[in-house]
């Protein structure tokens, strides 16, 4: 069984979004307040988070992480990886922290953070990490993690599966093979920025027209922005096993 916590749902500029009277920026509700996208999965001994962003350290304060065995990295932008630097809690108990990617988002990361994953001349307080590139299916603690391949506009994303459990974020497109990687699914968590049409990223509409095809039993939408409106109306519009997911939800997969 995998334990899924969802550390932050919202998009780039979290929910509220600084200076804005946006009615969802100003909800009371706790549901309607985001922080920027991640999640963190547990089984057994494990605990694993897919992506690390600008509140990072808050969200493993939040949910009282002792000790972290990975992170795996979707792509390079910044509200999925600027909190790279507080994984040094964990070094400091532990030693250098296993980060998987793609290669272009490991080099661009050792361009960004060269003093985490430069080898030569290290500061004593920085912390280090042991790089593992994703080019096909590998073995992580007993279990098999797939990558999924989706393109969010230009950019290339990874998605990942452990059993029956996938989690995609940043999504525009993806090709027919790689819904294929994603049959039989438990549980699916997906991103949906908003309800009007994006470049970028799947709007509500084209969501849920993605979850018909994968067919998965239950899914979550995550990455929302304030635009796709308040959680509670939302939900109540959304089909029977589609939910929104929302910052401090936890949910298992078999």
């Amino acid at each position: 069984m995998l334990k899924i916590h969802f550390l932050g749902t919202g998009t780039s500029q979290g929910i509220p979004v600084i200076g804005s009277n946006h009615p969802v920026c100003l909800s009371p509700n706790p549901k309607d307040k985001r922080l920027r996208v991640s999640i963190l999965i547990q089984w057994e001994h494990a605990n694993v988070v897919v992506d690390c962003g600008p509140d990072f350290r808050q969200q493993m304060l939040r949910v009282n992480c002792e000790t972290l065995d990975a992170v795996l990295f979707t792509h390079e932008h910044a509200d999925h990886t600027a909190g790279i630097d507080d994984i040094r809690p964990f070094f400091f108990k532990q030693g250098d922290i296993p980060v998987f990617g793609s290669k272009r988002v490991l080099d661009n990361l050792s361009q960004r953070f060269d003093y985490i994953f430069s080898k030569e001349n290290k500061y004593p307080g920085a912390p280090s990490v042991l790089v593992n590139k994703v080019e096909a299916p590998f073995d992580f603690m007993n279990k098999v993690v797939v990558p999924i391949n989706v393109m969010h506009n230009q950019i290339p994303v990874l998605g990942y599966r452990i059993d029956d459990f996938a989690y995609l974020t940043d999504v525009k497109t993806i090709k027919p093979s790689e819904i294929e990687k994603l049959k039989g699914l438990d549980l699916l968590v997906l991103s949906a920025l908003q309800i009007k049409t994006h470049p970028n990223h799947l709007n509500l509409d084209e969501a849920l027209n993605l979850i018909q095809k994968i067919a998965p039993k239950r899914c979550y939408l995550t990455h929302i922005s304030h635009f796709m409106g308040f959680h509670d109306e939302v939900s109540e519009k959304l089909p029977p096993n589609v939910f929104l997911a929302y910052d401090t939800l936890t949910i298992t997969s078999e």
